[in-house]
C-alpha cells in the first residue's frame, strides 16, 4: 500500500502540489493524469525521494519515505528519458545494475521477450529510442518490487513491443503489485487502468475508476473526458 497524505511542494513562490492525498493500492494500475504544469511529475519525483516536499508524509507498506533511502530497493522504475552512459554496451550496464542493486532476478528470458538479446553487444548510444526504452524496461522489471512506477513507459516502442508491454504490466498486476503510470496515450488508459488520479493546478481534479470519470463528465471516451476537465479549467 502506497499512501500520499497532504502533500504539499512549492518551488519559491510557485505551489506545485497543494494537499495532495492519494491511496494507491496493491494490485491496481493507478493512470496519474494531469496537463504540463499539474503536479504530477513532482509527485513521482517525490514518492522515488528525488523531490522532498515541505509539508505531508508518503508511507510505503505503513512506513514512511522520508529519510529512509532504503525502501527504494522496493520500486521498480521507468524513467521518461534515461541519460545511459553512450560507451557501456546494454548487457554491460544491465550486469551493473544487477551487481549494484539487490533482488535481481534473471532477466535473460525478459529481455528476450522484449526481442532486446540481438542489441547486448552494442553501445547504447547505438540504439534507437525504443530499444533504449527497452533497456529501461529491462532494468526496471528484472526486479521484483511491489511498487512499480512507469513514467511514459511506451515512448518510442513500435506496436509489437506496445503488447509485450501491456503483457509484463499485466502480469505484475497479476503479482498484487501496486502500479503507477503516466501516459499521453488515452487507450492504454482505458484498456489497462483501474484508478484514475487527475492533477489539475497541484490538487487532485479526480480519483476514480475510469468508467466514474467519463460519468463525471458526460463524455463516453477518456479522451474527451479529458477535454472537457481541461475546457472547463480553462474556461
Amino acid at each position: 500500500m502506497l499512501k500520499v497524505k497532504d502533500l504539499h511542494k512549492s518551488y519559491g513562490p510557485v505551489n506545485v502540489l497543494k494537499g495532495v492525498n492519494i491511496d494507491f493500492k496493491p494490485g491496481e494500475i493507478t493512470a496519474v493524469l494531469g496537463p504540463n504544469g499539474s503536479g504530477k511529475t513532482t509527485l513521482l519525483k517525490s514518492i522515488l525521494g528525488m523531490v522532498i516536499p515541505q509539508k505531508g508524509a508518503i508511507m510505503l507498506d505503513g512506513a514512511s519515505i522520508l529519510g529512509n533511502w532504503q525502501y527504494r530497493d522496493k520500486i521498480a522504475y521507468v524513467p521518461q528519458i534515461a541519460n545511459f552512459p553512450g560507451n557501456i554496451r546494454v548487457e554491460e550496464l544491465i550486469r551493473m545494475i544487477r551487481d549494484i542493486r539487490p533482488g535481481a532476478g534473471a532477466y535473460q528470458e525478459l529481455a528476450e521477450t522484449l526481442k532486446l538479446t540481438p542489441f547486448f553487444k552494442k553501445k547504447l548510444s547505438a540504439l534507437s529510442g525504443g530499444t533504449r526504452q527497452k533497456v529501461n524496461l529491462v532494468l526496471a522489471f528484472m526486479f521484483d518490487a511491489p511498487l512499480v512506477i512507469l513514467d511514459e513507459p511506451t515512448a518510442g516502442l513500435d506496436p509489437v513491443a506496445l503488447i509485450i508491454l501491456k503483457d509484463l504490466i499485466a502480469e505484475q498486476k497479476a503479482r498484487g503489485k501496486t502500479i503507477l503510470i503516466t501516459t499521453h496515450i488515452m487507450n492504454l488508459v482505458e484498456e489497462m487502468a483501474d484508478k484514475v488520479v487527475f492533477l489539475l493546478d497541484g490538487t487532485v481534479y479526480f480519483h476514480g475508476a475510469v468508467q466514474e470519470l467519463k460519468e463525471h463528465t458526460g463524455r463516453d471516451h477518456m479522451e474527451k473526458a479529458i477535454a472537457a476537465i481541461l475546457e472547463k479549467s480553462y474556461a
